[in-house]
């Protein structure tokens, strides 16, 4: 049975900063999981403070060298329904920018395989620790080995929420769509737009491809009964706001199908780090999309979470015991900055989603 210093279950941006981060020191590591190309998303954004983390981990001229898009001015009608234009202004850490997500995702798988870092396509079935080490199965009857293991397996985290019970601030879903510009004759205004509205917020973004991502956020309960099956019913959403429609309307793009829903809330792990292990990404602490901050966060818990593992191996906890704390604290910070945001929306107060969130 192979024996690795590390292994990290699951992928995506928190496993890639994991899994380099532990090979850098020179320390073996394994990943294990489908990878599993990540599907459209309504336009994430990766702020300017993932710079850093990105030249931390070798990834800075991949992703400048990207199809992504320079983040420039957003709007929003929020705590007023008048639309207030906030524009980009240099930042000492870089620009942040509106990624293709696609792309985003397969330089990072990219930057692990020329790393020479192993990666096992396939599910993980159990897990067990035995003594100083785990004793990994995997859905094909075979088995591994791991000295620490890093779950970044996202929402589900499938090991660390044996040990620990996961928490939940809300049941935030996202209706998500994307939308084709149906006339070359107008140029997309390359801009993000945040909207309030009676039972929740939109999102609107144009996308790096010129495509628009669309996505309006709200609570499952307050979503009309087979949203996802019922473009009309969409469509008929689309057209009751105020600004979104006007904006999407005047250059061009139409509603062709229902959205696709995804869970959006808050979720985290009443502890991120035990005896042997840590979790990172979504797995540790999944944010409210209108944190803006979720890639970032999932770099930099993929990289400390790393680094803790290291240290661990080392024979010192310290720095993987500060990482939890460190996560603890931002989840209290979190919590009341999106109380605060959230509050700034009075002329809605009587709503249930708003409501809920006051």
């Amino acid at each position: 049975m192979s024996l690795f210093d590390v292994a990290v279950i699951g992928g995506g941006i928190a496993g890639a900063a994991a899994a380099l981060t532990v090979a850098a020191a020179g320390r073996s590591v394994l990943v294990i999981g489908p990878q599993g190309e990540a599907g459209d998303r309504p336009g994430e954004f990766l702020s300017p403070a993932a710079n850093a983390l990105l030249a931390e981990l070798g990834l800075a001229e991949r992703i400048a060298a990207g199809p992504h898009r320079v983040a420039n001015a957003t709007y929003a009608a929020w705590a007023a329904p008048v639309l207030a234009q906030r524009n980009a202004i240099t930042h000492t850490e870089g620009p942040g920018r509106v990624l293709d997500r696609r792309a985003f995702e397969r330089s990072l798988t990219a930057a692990v395989t020329d790393a020479g870092i192993p990666r096992l396509g396939i599910l993980l079935a159990g897990a067990e620790r035995d003594g100083a080490l785990w004793r990994l199965t995997l859905d094909d009857g075979t088995e591994r080995a791991a000295r620490f293991l890093i779950d970044v397996s996202g929402r589900a985290a499938v090991v660390a929420r044996r040990f620990v019970r996961r928490r939940r601030a809300d049941r935030l879903v996202a209706a998500c769509d994307f939308l084709a510009q149906k006339t070359d004759d107008v140029e997309p205004t390359p801009a993000t737009l945040i909207e309030a509205a009676a039972e929740g917020w939109w999102y609107a973004t144009l996308l790096p491809d010129r495509r628009m991502g669309l996505a309006f956020f709200s609570d499952p309960d307050r979503l009309p009964r087979g949203l996802s099956r019922d473009p009309a019913r969409w469509r008929t959403m689309l057209a009751e706001t105020e600004w979104t429609a006007r904006w999407l309307d005047s250059a061009g793009y139409r509603i062709d199908g229902a959205p696709r829903l995804a869970s959006a809330g808050t979720t985290w792990l009443e502890r991120a780090a035990g005896e042997g292990w840590a979790a990172a990404g979504d797995a540790a602490a999944a944010f409210d999309p209108l944190s803006s901050h979720g890639l970032t966060s999932a770099l930099w818990g993929g990289r400390r979470a790393g680094q803790g593992a290291l240290a661990t191996l080392d024979g010192d906890p310290g720095p993987l015991e500060r990482y939890a704390a460190t996560l603890d604290e931002a989840v209290r910070q979190f919590l009341s900055q999106r109380r605060a945001v959230y509050g700034e929306v009075r002329r809605f107060a009587d709503r249930p989603f708003w409501n809920r969130r006051h």
